[in-house]
């Protein structure tokens, strides 16, 4: 079987052409302009294929006859399907963008499918991808898939010229064809894969902001809004793959959306939920609302003076095109019949949001969300400088590779997972930063003495070490009576890893007189706080043995940092329900701290609560126990801790809950 697929670079097009080639026999042809071939490069290296199997046609589809008569000749008669995806779907497109390609080029590339079919009359067949913008953005009541020119208003230059492309496909395609009309396309439903900020994704900043400076127990109000149709992309490539081998359905149409699709209220608070935000608990009610919101937001712009100035500013605040704000209210509900009759017995359904957006979400706060603030000062002291960091996978160790690396230093990323170290270093790489992994198991000695050879040999020397990495045992001492290896394990790597790095750098750095060695602790080494008895002493024996090396290595000009980090919402704690419902600080505002250590070089870095606590410890040591014996009882343990099932820790009461927000940070 043989392909011909235009977009086949893009978000939607990789997926599809790695399906097709799964496919027995399969060849895959993909339009290209010359201009792209680097493209084409990456194509064939992430799909691991030759071009034996991915072969590159050069050509444009925005140029009449889109081809060469050579490479036409060529294909004449040897093409099963044309696959046409390549589109403009930028919502801050112009008219005259959106004409060139998306209408212009479907027309180019509907008339070569024609020129396709040989001389014996084999033809082949033309699958356009197409959207649920079909409709318009103010279409009121049920939208099958077999309707398509219904009067609606496409004003925008997305949705009029999906509309007009689709009715080119419609209207002047002489071979037999079938149309998809994908809607909200987001990222893989299993790795969370995305490419772009578009459709739901421009929520996600906000909702960012929302989760870093609100508490997590506050309620808020959302708005009800229209039906959300989203749709995951490898939902969307396995259905268009199925339906396009399917006999007897041509010259329709086919909407691939979630059945029961969510409205803009419930999409939003299950991403909200997803981010680790607070709880969206009511939704305020929007039928009200005009259906054409947005037309009627620039008409009356359109009489302000500096209209556009305007809207853009607007936009650039919320985070969010007015174009996307309008679709929020969306009254359109669609109905894909033609879908689930071609796919019933196949097996293939679009999963919910709600089983993946925790996917989604991961994925874009790694790999997408690199907007990272770097001070000017920590540009100017980081250049070339080289940092090694364990932990550096994910949490607070991530965050601090981005900020360091985006400021110009070569990061060496120390974890455990050899996959996460790879990924992550793609993320810094991407951000133009460097970074480097070393995989090593920071449990055992030899592996940390093989780490620290390696990283050496590589770069001559360290200028910044960070111990990050780190284990956290919640769970009282009568719950541990039969756990002992608790507090071995804790102590090994909190401890006996970490001054197993600090010895294996300590004499290239003296050899150099110059150097910082930042520890990360824990604000329960301040606080004292109940069933944290292993990790708090495990932090609190490398804090004493910090404060020990510092006075025998000032003389060589090496540094000793200690942070007292309070809580941090990371993988770490994840497994902790109840933290859910206390203040935390995000891995960015860690991330600052760390920041911090490096411009500022002090001996302890601390909050106030925790400065606080370590005093009134100090002069007060029995009121100190009786709070805490008051908080104990006020935070229960994890059903893990009790011996029950794993993350399904009890909701702290009123009280807790108040006391936690009065006093922010400590691990209750």
């Amino acid at each position: 079987m043989n392909y011909l697929v235009t977009g086949a670079t893009g978000f939607i097009g990789r997926f599809l052409v790695e399906k097709l080639l799964a496919r027995r026999n399969a060849t895959v042809y993909v339009l290209m302009r010359r201009a792209s071939a680097d493209r084409y490069e990456g194509l064939c290296e992430r799909l691991d294929v030759g071009e034996d199997r991915l072969i590159p046609v050069w050509g444009d589809i925005t140029r009449k006859g889109v081809i060469d008569a050579e490479a036409l000749k060529h294909l004449s008669g040897h093409i099963d399907h044309v696959f046409h995806l390549a589109a403009v779907y930028d919502m801050n497109m112009t008219d005259a963008q959106a004409d060139k390609v998306n209408n212009e080029g479907t027309a180019n590339i509907v008339a070569l499918a024609g020129q396709l079919s040989n001389e014996s009359g084999t033809k082949p067949c033309f699958h356009h991808v197409s959207s649920v913008a079909v409709a318009g953005a103010d279409y009121e009541g049920v939208f099958t898939d077999e309707m398509f020119d219904e009067g609606q208003q496409v004003r925008h230059p997305y949705y009029r010229t999906k509309f007009q492309s689709e009715a080119i496909v419609r209207e002047h395609c002489k071979v037999p064809w079938r149309v998809y009309r994908p809607g909200m396309v987001v990222g893989h439903s299993q790795t969370g894969e995305m490419d772009k900020t578009d459709g739901p994704y421009y929520f996600f900043k906000p909702i960012k902001r929302i989760r870093d400076n609100v508490p997590k127990w506050l309620p808020l109000l959302g708005i009800e809004g229209g039906q959300m149709p989203v749709a995951p992309v490898d939902y969307v490539v396995d259905a268009m793959e199925h339906i396009a081998h399917k006999k007897g359905v041509d010259r329709r149409a086919f909407f691939l959306i979630q059945d029961e699709p969510p409205t803009a209220g419930e999409m939003l608070r299950i991403l909200m939920r997803a981010a680790h935000g607070p709880d969206i608990v009511r939704n305020l009610p929007t039928h009200e609302w005009p259906a054409n919101i947005e037309h009627q937001f620039k008409r009356l712009a359109g009489n302000i003076p500096m209209a556009e100035w305007l809207e853009k500013r607007i936009s650039k605040s919320v985070g969010v095109p007015l174009s996307i704000l309008g679709y929020v209210n969306n009254r359109a509900i669609f109905d894909d019949v033609n879908t689930r009759a071609a796919l019933k017995g196949s097996g293939i359904h679009c999963p919910r949001l709600e089983d993946y957006a925790d996917t989604l979400w991961k994925y874009w706060e790694m790999h997408m969300d690199c907007d990272v603030h770097v001070p000017e000062k920590l540009l100017r002291r980081m250049q070339g400088k080289v940092v090694v960091i364990t932990g550096a996978s994910s949490g607070i160790g991530f965050m601090a590779s981005k900020k360091l690396a985006r400021a110009g230093a070569k990061i060496c990323m120390v974890a455990r997972t050899p996959s996460k170290l790879e990924e992550t270093q793609s993320v810094i790489e991407k951000m133009g930063g460097q970074a480097f992994t070393y995989p090593c198991d920071l449990n055992s000695m030899e592996a940390i003495d093989e780490c620290t050879k390696k990283i050496l040999a590589d770069h001559h020397h360290v200028d910044i070490l960070i111990n990050n990495a780190g284990h956290s045992i919640r769970r009282s001492a009568f719950e541990s009576l039969n756990r002992f290896h608790d507090y071995e394990r804790t102590m090994q790597l909190n401890y006996f890893g970490a001054i197993r790095m600090i010895f294996n750098f300590l004499p290239s750095m003296a050899k150099r007189r110059n150097g910082h060695i930042i520890n990360i602790s824990s604000i329960g080494c301040l606080t004292n706080v109940p069933r944290f008895s292993a990790y708090v002493a495990s932090k609190s024996a490398l804090d004493a043995f910090s404060r020990c090396l510092s006075p025998e290595v000032a003389s060589r000009n090496i540094d000793l940092t200690t942070i007292y980090m309070p809580l941090v919402r990371t993988p770490m704690i994840a497994p902790t329900k109840l933290y859910d419902y206390v203040p935390t600080l995000t891995p960015e505002q860690a991330g600052d701290m760390i920041v911090s250590a490096i411009l500022e070089k002090p001996k302890r870095i601390a909050s106030p609560l925790g400065t606080t606590a370590q005093i009134s410890y100090a002069l007060w040591p029995k009121v100190n126990d009786f709070v805490l014996h008051k908080a104990f009882h006020m935070f229960p343990s994890s059903k893990a801790a009790r011996g029950g099932r794993a993350g399904q820790a009890e909701k702290p009461n009123i009280p807790g809950r108040v006391l936690a927000a009065l006093l922010p940070g400590p691990y209750w």
